[in-house]
């Protein structure tokens, strides 16, 4: 892969569900017209007590947070793929969590919208939001450059090639499992 992902974190805890990724009003934005998948974007983590802050700035509708640390069960609740294209559109790149419920990981990969990459320590509890860091995706190395420490990831294994291609259906096309259209 070869890829890094750099810029300021949004620190999140246990159990963030999909209905605090993208509340349930906002499912009937159809992500694939261009003007709903932005708008789609800017309603992202609107679920969210508000002892967490603002995820996208009042006006704007993009993150300034392309990598969201969390801790256990994230994107637990339904199996709406919405969760993680919201956070794509948003501008999120990455999400590093302790452990991600089974629906959100594969719609992250199905989807190719961002890394859900599980941290082998717990940093949500050592990290705040705004920090600066780096995810190497060739070394599974997360540097907090505000800390000033490296921390261990689990590897994304055989799902890093399918987001990088941009979901399972782009990747099967590049692969040659399907016909290219």
């Amino acid at each position: 892969m070869g890829k890094t992902i750099r810029g300021a974190i949004f620190v999140v805890d246990d159990n963030i569900d999909t209905d605090q990724i993208i509340p349930a009003e906002y499912l009937t934005l159809v992500p694939s017209k261009p003007d709903e998948y932005e708008k789609l974007g800017s309603y992202a983590m609107a679920g969210l007590p508000d002892r967490y802050g603002k995820f996208i700035p009042e006006g704007e509708m993009k993150t300034p947070y392309p990598i969201i640390v969390a801790g256990e069960n994230f994107g637990c609740g339904s199996s709406r793929e919405h969760a993680p294209i919201a956070l794509g559109a948003a501008g999120v790149q990455a999400v590093i969590a302790q452990s991600y419920a089974r629906i959100f990981f594969r719609n992250c990969s199905a989807t190719g919208e961002l890394y859900p990459i599980e941290s082998v320590e717990r940093l949500c509890a050592q990290f705040k939001t705004g920090q600066e860091v780096t995810i190497d995706l060739e070394t599974n190395q997360l540097i907090n450059h505000s800390l000033g420490h490296t921390y261990d990831l689990n590897p994304l294994g055989e799902v890093g090639p399918v987001i990088d291609a941009g979901g399972i259906f782009a990747y099967a096309r590049q692969t040659g499992m399907i016909a290219a259209r």
